[in-house]
């Protein structure tokens, strides 16, 4: 059996996770290839590099937004996240000043509901379901995709008071979380993983500053999302998983438990935007029979 474990000792967001895999051998051009089946590849772009975390040669994954009214880099998430549309993503300790979006779930109920297929100002909770249904991925593929959505959405639906098709995804977010959450479907696949296991889950403290307010970490949604799997008490003051990087761990794992007994094959690194003192921030997977 092809076991593949995450050691999540710095947390969890997408962006690690799809790193990590890439650093493991995925084949990212392969996934850019799948990915084109969604049919928004006008939107963005993918960049992946090798950089040192604290001694650590790491993965770095991001996902470049482009014709979008916000100039410049989104390198999307990590453990910042901008819950809402965009205002004060670098919580307090993020210390690089590209804009963070991971996952997100933002929710703007106000837009008019007139959507045009490109560069929504938002998508819903719906639009995502029937994008993933219409790209014709494989069947394990989508169905992935579509149980990691559905947990950020009823997360969020049931912190905000709303029903999960009500839920929306502002712009920014949601194109990180589409291509995060299909592309670690998609790269798990390829690597013809069998059992997903995975540590518990260190959340951060302290607090953060979205569109709501100042809010304590981990965040609700967050917290919501990790309900029925074991999180680990870390010291460090910011925000260590988001919402997307819990929602995917969440449903691939089905044990949360120390290193497994296995033969090692692959060990892969996927670095997280911020950096520690004293603390690589990186996603480590490790893969073997």
């Amino acid at each position: 059996m092809k076991t593949l474990y995450f050691d999540c000792f710095s947390g969890i967001s997408g962006d690690m996770v799809i790193g990590s895999l890439i650093d493991a051998g995925a084949d990212p051009n392969q996934l850019i290839e799948e990915l084109k089946k969604l049919q928004i590849e006008d939107e963005y772009k993918l960049q992946w590099k090798k950089i040192v975390k604290n001694g650590i040669t790491s993965t770095k994954f991001d996902v470049v937004l482009v014709n979008n009214s916000i100039e410049g880099r989104h390198d999307h998430h990590d453990h910042a996240h901008k819950h809402d549309h965009g205002h004060s993503h670098e919580h307090e300790h993020n210390h690089e000043h590209e804009h963070n979006h991971d996952h997100h779930h933002d929710h703007d109920y106000h837009h008019n509901h007139e959507h045009h297929h490109h560069h929504h100002d938002h998508r819903s909770y719906q639009d995502i379901v029937e994008l993933i249904k219409s790209a014709g991925f494989s069947q394990q593929v989508e169905e992935t995709a579509l149980k990691i959505f559905k947990r950020i959405g009823e997360a969020e639906g049931l912190i905000h008071g709303i029903p999960l098709e009500k839920v929306h995804f502002h712009e920014v977010g949601a194109v990180d979380s589409i291509i995060d959450i299909i592309g670690a479907a998609i790269l798990v696949h390829q690597l013809a993983i069998n059992v997903i296991k995975s540590s518990p889950i260190p959340v951060g403290a302290g607090k953060i500053n979205i569109d709501h307010g100042i809010y304590p970490v981990p965040a609700p949604a967050t917290l919501e999302i990790l309900k029925g799997v074991p999180i680990e008490q870390s010291n460090i003051r910011a925000e260590l998983t988001t919402p997307t990087g819990a929602a995917i761990v969440a449903v691939l794992a089905e044990e949360f438990c120390s290193h497994p007994s296995m033969k090692v094959q692959a060990i892969g690194y996927g670095a997280g935007t911020k950096t520690f003192a004293h603390h690589p921030n990186v996603l480590r997977v490790i893969i073997g029979e």
